[in-house]
């Protein structure tokens, strides 16, 4: 074997334990913003309140790539732009091993009809001023992070 190859499996390897040691996760959600006015959120059937798009990242995956695959899945649009990484949130609301990555998406387009599943319960466009009662405060932070210039909080 040659010593390339070596160095590779033997850090294959070593990156494995060490996750199986911290067992860190990492998610995404997608700000998807249409003009200025109107951001997608959705509402999933095993969780409170608003949110965006969003989900784990996938072995194999970069964070980009899980995030336009999850906004597929979870809205029917389709990413046609480059996301933009808004930031890498510490998510303290169940453990202290999670992050979420935000990106933000203004460029897409419906790929296919989407109708309320098993995951999401609704779904819909809302101006700013219209967001629902029920919209995570993780949601409103970042909103006001991204549209009223609030200091970024290192928290999701």
């Amino acid at each position: 074997m040659d010593s390339e190859r070596w160095h590779r499996r033997r850090m294959g390897l070593y990156l494995n334990l060490i996750g199986l040691k911290r067992r860190m996760t990492l998610g995404t959600r997608v700000l998807m913003i249409d003009g200025d006015k109107k951001i997608y959120l959705i509402r999933h059937t095993y969780a409170p309140g608003w949110h965006f798009p969003g989900g784990g990242i996938e072995p194999g995956e970069t964070a980009e790539q899980g995030a336009a695959r999850e906004v597929s899945e979870e809205s029917g649009y389709q990413v046609t732009g480059k996301l933009e990484l808004f930031g890498l949130f510490h998510n303290i609301l169940v453990t202290n091993r999670d992050h979420v990555a935000l990106f933000i998406s203004r460029e897409f387009e419906e790929a296919r009809a989407f109708r309320g599943n098993l995951e999401i319960a609704e779904f819909g466009w809302f101006g700013l001023e219209e967001l629902p009662p029920e919209t995570s405060e993780s949601a409103r932070r970042r909103i006001a992070e991204v549209f009223y210039d609030a200091p970024k909080s290192a928290h999701w």
